[in-house]
């Protein structure tokens, strides 16, 4: 059953990707140490919770991804686990 759900993600994944090429300028990777200073940058100093994926706009501008000039972060999703967001806000990277 978890296979099945995972084949599932993957596929839609694949499908929207493919669906929003038009519409997208380009992408970026970013390290799971930066999402997780992110999490925890907008944790100690926004007292806002995000979880990982929702913190990905911020870590990519403070990467450099965002360009020259001000910078607009959509930041999403407070669906994280505590123990996960106490070891990130302890200065951990969660794997």
């Amino acid at each position: 059953m978890r296979l099945t759900k995972l084949l599932v993600s993957i596929c839609l994944l694949a499908t929207l990707a493919f669906s929003a090429r038009s519409l997208v300028a380009g992408a970026v990777a970013v390290p799971l140490a930066e999402a997780a200073a992110a999490v925890r940058l907008l944790a100690t100093r926004a007292h806002i919770v995000a979880e990982g994926a929702g913190a990905l706009p911020l870590a990519a501008a403070l990467s450099g991804h965002g360009g020259t000039g001000r910078v607009v972060c959509i930041v999403s999703g407070g669906n994280i686990d505590p123990e996960r967001l106490a070891a990130i806000l302890s200065g951990k990277t969660p794997a």
